[in-house]
């Protein structure tokens, strides 16, 4: 059996995964790898790996800013002219003008693909390990292969079907390829436990897909329609599996929204499924560091922990907030839209604070930002060994008269693409406990959380027409936010107004484009965006995997509109 394990970890993986349809390496390990393990510490090793490209994809660069910068939620411009320029992949990717040789295109695709791969190799190893937990762990590995299987299917309209690594891959799109993934998840689900997660699948994580599966079938069925009909057993299957979760007692709503997203949230109740990024799991930040201030430094402890200029928030989508919350400002009527964490905002004396309480402000950062001074690479510091905090400014941009003040205004002019242009988002917390600090973090990185399941019930109901039970359900996460003052319950439910309260609970997490979609909303226009083209719901097939695939002919087409 060891000789079976060490021959499954010896397949190069990129090259058996889609029959050469990308160019994709893996580090080959030999016989030693295997020897002497356990028969539970084999099956481990052949399953870990499934889990572990999660990392990859859901870096800032990667399925990030195809979920949010293709939408009105995120825009990226070239800051100060020059930065984020990267051939203007990201402006191309927010104008809905995409090309084939796109790399965080190629990039996404390649590590969902190393991930599928990865699943299918454990899948053929497992039946043969002797020990009680191989069968949980081929359920999981199912699993995942599964819900690579759903990734594919949402960006790009299709996925590979293969049941050993030496097969060609079956592709499937519409009905047949929504048949498969039901299958697979519903296949494992009575295998799974309910006790492993967030960051290993769980039945509570299955039932989770299997309703976001459903919610978005009459879009997968045909992603180029018109419109999108939603048949009613598609949503009942969607309550019946939201109910499932709900009433499992497993998860809660976190009173404290932010919680949500802090350092130490693998326990938090309210994940079902995440990417699990603790120390020991060397997982990224830069979730945390993507949007903010290249003069913002989070962390006492770290002098080069800061902010990059990256994407903000557009003004269309802040806007959003603000007529949704008139008179008042939604910071204040809302606590999901910012969290308040220093003093100096509203008090100027407050210029000194404890390195051990220091927090920096979370959620969407508007006007000028405070923070933790740096004169030659040091912290400045009171006079008492406090923190020194005060008005911050350009200086790692060499611009020291340029304030760090977030503007409502940003788009691809000169003007509009300062480094100060636009809101930011802070939503992940800063690791206080990483490595770096500013490359190395421990938050949980949610794919799937309670507040998006009573959501997603809300929806199928609301598009049963039973608006009533829809807002109740919208009402009732609202209204789990005590930490601070709640936002006040909706009076109200139609699409539009569920549609923005998704918005409202889901910025920054990836959920955007597909909302848009499903909503019929994504061929709008938005800040610099006014392609309406239908055929840029999903995304370009790169070249790279086309060409790789030549030798099939016909066998790896590209996507209409490209």
């Amino acid at each position: 059996m060891k000789k079976k394990i060490s021959t499954l970890f010896l397949l190069t993986i990129g090259l058996t995964v889609m029959n050469s349809c990308s160019k994709l390496e893996e580090d080959i390990l030999d016989e030693a790898s295997t020897s002497g393990l356990t028969s539970l510490q084999q099956a481990e090793g052949i399953t870990v790996p499934a889990y572990a490209k999660l990392e990859d994809i859901f870096t800032h660069t990667n399925y990030f800013s195809l979920q949010e910068i293709s939408t009105d939620e995120a825009i990226l411009p070239f800051r100060g002219g020059t930065d984020w320029g990267d051939n203007g992949i990201y402006q191309q990717l927010h104008k809905h003008e995409n090309i084939s040789s796109d790399v965080n295109v190629k990039n996404t695709w390649d590590h969902i693909l190393i991930g599928l791969s990865r699943a299918v190799t454990a899948i053929n190893a497992l039946p043969s390990n002797p020990d009680p937990s191989a069968k949980l762990l081929l359920a999981e590995a199912r699993g995942m292969r599964a819900y690579y299987s759903m990734l594919t299917l949402d960006l790009w309209g299709l996925i590979f079907v293969k049941e050993d690594v030496k097969e060609t891959s079956k592709i499937l799109r519409g009905e047949e390829a929504i048949a498969y993934i039901k299958s697979e998840l519903l296949a494992i689900e009575p295998v799974l436990e309910n006790t492993t997660g967030p960051g290993r699948l769980t039945k509570g994580g299955v039932w989770g897909l299997l309703a976001r599966l459903y919610l978005n079938s009459a879009v997968y069925r045909d992603v180029y329609a018109p419109t999108f009909t939603f048949k009613t057993e598609d949503m009942d299957k969607v309550i019946e599996y939201s109910d499932k979760i709900i009433n499992s007692g497993q998860y809660a709503l976190a009173a404290d929204y932010f919680s949500i997203f802090n350092d130490n949230n693998h326990t938090n109740k309210e994940l079902i499924f995440a990417v699990d990024q603790r120390a020991n799991l060397n997982g990224h930040n830069r979730m945390a560091y993507f949007s903010i201030s290249g003069d913002q430094f989070p962390l006492p402890a770290y002098t080069g922990a800061n902010g990059t200029d990256g994407p903000a928030i557009t003004p269309d989508f802040y806007r959003t907030w603000v007529n949704a919350n008139l008179p008042l400002d939604p910071a204040v009527a809302d606590p999901r839209f910012h969290r308040q964490n220093l003093d100096i905002y509203t008090n100027p004396a407050a210029e000194c604070v404890d390195a051990a309480v220091f927090n920096v402000n979370r959620g969407i950062l508007r006007g000028q930002q405070y923070g933790l001074l740096r004169t030659n690479g040091v912290f400045e510091k009171c006079a008492d060994g406090k923190m020194k905090v005060g008005k911050l400014f350009y200086n790692t941009r060499n611009r020291p008269t340029l304030p760090v003040d977030f503007t409502e205004n940003v788009d691809y002019t000169v003007a509009g693409s300062n480094y100060n242009t636009g809101y930011r988002v802070l939503k992940y917390e800063f690791s206080k406990t990483s490595v770096s600090g500013r490359n190395f973090g421990e938050h949980d990185i949610v794919i799937l959380r309670l507040a998006d399941v009573y959501l997603m019930r809300a929806e199928a109901k609301l598009r049963k027409g039973d608006a009533a039970s829809a807002l109740a359900d919208a009402n009732f996460v609202r209204a789990a936010r005590t930490f601070t003052k709640p936002a006040a319950p909706l009076t109200s439910m139609t699409l539009d107004i569920l549609f923005r309260e998704r918005g409202f609970e889901f910025y920054w997490e990836m959920l955007r484009r597909p909302d848009m979609i499903r909503f019929g909303k994504y061929e709008g226009t938005w800040t610099e965006k006014t392609n309406s083209d239908k055929n840029k719901r999903v995304f370009p097939i790169p070249q790279t995997a086309i060409d790789g695939a030549s030798n099939l002919p016909g066998y790896l087409k590209q996507n209409p509109g490209y």
